[in-house]
This record gives C-alpha cells, sequence and structure tokens, in this order.
C-alpha cells in the first residue's frame, strides 16, 4: 500500500513537470485504488465461526497429533483470501499458515495440520489469528479468536511382555511349596522345642536321635510377590 502511494506521488510530480495530463490520471489511480481497498476491507462486516479439533487430546512424547480447523462464514457477503495462522508455543514447532481461498454465504470450509512434541507437558494451541485482505491484496485485517485448546504430553508408554506364574510359585493353592520336609513326610523340617510350643507338634524320631526335644516347623508357603512404585507428587509430572 505504501509503495502504491509512494508511486502516486512520484507520478504526480513527473506529470506537474512534464505537464502531461495522462500521467497525472495514473497517479491519482495509484492513490485511490489503495484508499478503495482499505474502505473495503474496513468496512466489511464477516461473520465467521472456528472450531478446533485435536486428535488425540493426550499423545506420548515424539507422536504426532492432528489439528484439524473448520472455519465458517456466517454473513451473506463472500470472503476474501483468508490467511489462517494458529499460535503454537515453541515446543510444538512453528506456527502454522495455511492459505483458504473465498468463502461464500454460509459457507465452510476445513483444513489440518499435525502437531508433535519431544517435550511432555500441557500445551496450549491457540488462538487462531485470521488475516483478511481485499481482492486485489493491497490491505490487509487480522481478526483473532480468544478460544483455545490443549494438548496433553504423556511419557511414552513402553508395553510390557506377559510373564507366566508357575503353580509352584503362585503362592496359592494346592500346588503352593511348603517347607515341611526336607526328605519326605518322615524327615521333617524341625526346630528345637520352645517354651509353649503345642506337644502334638513334636518330632520324636529326631528327639531320640537328637537327644533334644525336637518339634515340627509351621508350614511357610512360598509367595511370589511384586511392588509397584507409583511417584504421585504433582511436581514430578510437570
Amino acid at each position: 500500500m505504501c509503495s502504491f502511494l509512494a508511486a502516486a506521488v512520484a507520478a504526480a510530480v513527473s506529470a506537474g513537470i512534464l505537464g502531461e495530463k495522462d500521467l497525472l490520471r495514473v497517479a491519482v489511480l495509484l492513490a485511490v485504488l489503495p484508499l478503495l481497498a482499505a474502505a473495503y476491507v474496513g468496512r466489511s462486516r464477516y461473520k465467521l465461526a472456528c472450531n478446533r479439533s485435536l486428535d488425540p487430546h493426550r499423545a506420548p512424547v515424539g507422536a504426532s497429533s492432528r489439528v484439524v480447523l473448520r472455519l465458517q462464514n456466517m454473513s451473506r457477503l463472500p470472503t476474501g483470501t483468508l490467511l489462517l495462522e494458529d499460535r503454537l508455543p515453541y515446543a510444538l514447532g512453528s506456527r502454522p499458515r495455511v492459505v483458504l481461498e473465498r468463502l461464500g454465504a454460509h459457507q465452510a470450509s476445513s483444513v489440518a495440520y499435525t502437531v508433535r512434541a519431544d517435550v511432555r507437558g500441557r500445551y496450549e494451541v491457540g488462538p487462531l489469528v485470521v488475516r483478511l485482505t481485499d481482492p486485489f491484496g493491497l490491505c490487509e485485517l487480522s481478526r483473532a479468536f480468544p478460544s483455545v485448546d490443549h494438548l496433553t504430553v504423556i511419557p511414552q508408554v513402553t508395553p510390557l511382555p506377559s510373564v507366566r506364574l508357575p503353580g509352584e510359585y503362585a503362592g496359592s493353592g494346592d500346588s503352593r511349596a511348603r517347607s515341611v520336609a526336607v526328605h519326605g513326610e518322615d524327615d521333617a523340617a524341625t526346630r528345637e522345642y520352645r517354651m509353649g510350643d503345642d506337644l502334638r507338634r513334636v518330632h520324636w524320631k529326631s528327639t531320640a536321635r537328637t537327644g533334644e526335644l525336637m518339634v515340627r516347623r509351621e508350614e511357610q508357603p512360598w509367595e511370589s510377590r511384586a511392588t509397584v512404585v507409583l511417584d504421585t507428587r504433582a511436581y514430578g509430572h510437570r
């Protein structure tokens, strides 16, 4: 626009020096055309509706998410060429810019782009900035939608292989291992008698062999255990 006005001034000066009326008409045209374009864009009362969708809203680190923008012209006037720019944080990459051709009355159109984050966190996608231009592309008007969406980038999920637990290590059922014997039921695992032990558990064969009162040990099943540690601190998942 400034170039047109500068060219109009130069043409008007040249027309005054050379006395050329045709050159003066060109100067007037160069001066009026940008002003008409500015008035056209400034007085345009477009009613635009925007809808943004993310698929998925939660993505692991290194994965991509697809963002779909749907823009609809709610007025009866057709729009000019639209330049769409969605604002993104630095972690999601550069801001996408999409050129959308004119929309007719009550017409809608959709555009899509992808984002990817290598650092986990919660990021804002938007707001959307729409730049309107006149048919000649001389004047530009910017408008922004206040709505934003959020993309949550979670840690990468690694699937673990399935582990089968044999019955003798399951810790339950009839097949659980018990430390009741070393070489059979006749040679049970024994220990020295302690005050308060049940006399019915006295193992007389071991008592006769050792010369001390011996009792059978309690049955101790072997149990397989696993520990899952979960970090519930809020600042640990920023």
